[in-house]
């Protein structure tokens, strides 16, 4: 299947190009392109504002007789939009710019119009400057004034370097931080905490098998400390019945009254089975009670 659009031609053998015929054309012939317009413009005839970027069927020709640096000089014709007055206006390789021939003014040229000012300036101070040595002279000693102070500069900042340098700030910190020095200060910092400790709650820490014990003490004002009393012992064997204890008290001008024993101790409580209590019964006189009863009445009568 052959191609659509064939780029390849066939040229026989005995092909010879100095045989076909060459149309005579003229030297400066102009071409029609497309472009866009290169800057802001306004049309001197009818005052319309042609903005950039706006698309023209434009003519091109050479500019006969100049160029920059073997680069050809190229010149446009467009037509307006309002009043088709020719406008033309041509490259300036120089300054990488469009310039403006006939037919519209440019506008918005600030930068440029500045640009100039600024490069006329310079020329003109650089003339003066070779034709009066006065201006010369000032303008050396004004620079090797600038060279002096750069100099004075690098050599302070040099020095600076160089002290930074010598200072070994690792060693600084362990001349004045070392470890003895920190357990020191945390030994005293935990000494004086318990001191604070104890002076707010008034609390003795006891250490016992690595834990510690806290025991408050409590002093009353008015009366006297307690005495520790004895820590009774559990034990599963009888108790006798001589080393039981009972209840007595006395009043004034009275006999002391005896009341039965009861089998209990402090902090131990003991069952009494049925022998025991029989026991008990026939050893307790049962005129004990009544004959110290009446002995008691008979006392509060006298009195």
């Amino acid at each position: 299947m052959s191609e659509r659009k064939v780029l390849n031609k066939y040229y026989p053998p005995d092909f010879d190009p100095s045989k076909i015929p060459r149309m005579k054309l003229a030297k400066n012939r102009q071409y029609t392109v497309r472009l866009m317009a290169p800057f802001n413009m306004r049309c001197k005839t009818c005052g319309e504002y042609i903005y950039k970027g706006k698309k023209f069927n434009a003519r091109k020709e050479d500019v006969e007789g100049s160029d920059y640096l073997g680069i050809r000089i190229y010149r446009f014709y467009i037509k307006c939009t309002r009043c088709l007055q020719e406008i033309s206006f041509k490259t300036d390789p120089q300054n990488t710019d469009y310039e403006i021939e006939a037919g519209a003014t440019r506008n918005f040229m600030a930068l440029k119009l500045a640009e100039e000012q600024a490069k006329r300036e310079e020329d003109e101070k650089n003339e003066e400057e070779a034709s009066n040595p006065m201006k010369l002279l000032e303008k050396r000693t004004q620079q090797s004034k600038q060279e002096l102070e750069v100099l004075e500069s690098l050599e302070d900042l040099k020095d600076l370097k160089s002290r930074q340098q010598t200072i070994d700030y690792d060693q600084m910190l362990q001349q004045y931080d070392t470890q003895a020095d920190r357990e020191r200060t945390l030994k005293e910092q935990e000494e004086l905490d318990e001191q604070e400790v104890q002076s707010i709650f008034g609390k003795k820490n006891n250490i016992i098998n690595g834990k510690v014990i806290e025991e408050k003490i409590v002093v009353l004002p008015d009366e006297p400390p307690l005495k520790k009393s004895k820590t009774t012992e559990f034990s599963d064997k009888p108790i006798d019945k001589e080393k039981k204890s009972g209840f007595s008290w006395s009043t004034p001008g009275t006999s002391q009254l005896s009341l039965p024993k009861k089998k209990f101790l402090i902090g131990v409580i003991t069952k009494s089975t049925k022998k025991e209590e029989e026991e008990e019964k026939k050893q307790t006189p049962t005129s004990s009670g009544l004959s110290l009863l009446g002995e008691y009445t008979d006392s509060e009568s006298d009195g």
